[in-house]
């Protein structure tokens, strides 16, 4: 029985392999989750940031390096703030790392997809 689409949600490019494998592997294990086009429907500052605490990682960790948008804003740059790459991340929503997995308060990134399980553990024993 597929569980409610509030109980997950998947901040999904339907061109990345790894956002169809993850997909896959939450409707597998019973979950219809809110799927979030992240590249037309982008977040705001506040949910990046929620999302960025839930998975425990500063913006940098959360980077795509091979876009172009990487290279041309110089996001390489160390010494580059937090708020300033998390703005460029929300200009440029290519440079997010995909697919990302929020269920509750936590989150996971899906690389490899089997890393999702963590945070479901808890949502599969509801």
């Amino acid at each position: 029985m597929a569980r409610n689409r509030k109980d997950v949600a998947i901040w999904y490019n339907p061109r990345c392999s790894k956002c169809r494998q993850t997909l896959a592997l939450l409707q597998e294990n019973g979950h219809e989750p809110l799927l979030v086009e992240y590249l037309t429907d982008r977040p705001d500052k506040a949910s990046l940031k929620r999302v960025l605490k839930q998975l425990g990682l500063p913006a940098r960790k959360l980077l795509r390096r091979g876009e172009a948008a990487f290279k041309d804003l110089r996001l390489a740059d160390e010494a580059m703030s937090e708020d300033k790459l998390i703005d460029a991340m929300l200009a440029h929503p290519e440079l997010i790392e995909r697919p990302i997995v929020v269920a509750g308060e936590r989150a996971a990134l899906g690389r490899p997809p089997e890393q999702v399980f963590e945070i479901l553990a808890d949502e599969l024993r509801r």
